[in-house]
Formats: structure tokens, C-alpha cells, sequence
């Protein structure tokens, strides 16, 4: 069992489970610069939280 499953309770969705059957969804670059983004935004705020 992955520790997120042992702890939530269900099974962690990646962002390619979001999508339904047959729906054509672009995973390429976009969407890794758009985590990569988020994950800075994320961390600036950790910053500003732990000073």
C-alpha cells in the first residue's frame, strides 16, 4: 500500500487520471511547466511563512 493510499485512505490521483474516457487531454511540456510553476509559488510562500 503507497504511503498516500495508507494515510487519505484512496489512491492518489496523478493528473493523468483526471481525464475521462476518450477525452483527448495534451500532456507534453505545458504541463510540466505549469507544475514546475506552481511548485515555485509554493515555495516562495513556505519562505515568507517560515521568516
Amino acid at each position: 500500500m503507497a504511503p498516500f493510499e495508507a494515510l487519505y485512505g484512496r489512491r492518489c490521483r496523478s493528473p493523468i487520471g483526471w481525464f475521462k474516457f476518450g477525452e483527448i487531454a495534451f500532456l507534453g511540456p505545458e504541463l510540466v511547466h505549469e507544475a514546475m510553476e506552481k511548485v515555485q509559488l509554493i515555495r516562495e510562500k513556505l519562505k515568507m511563512a517560515q521568516s
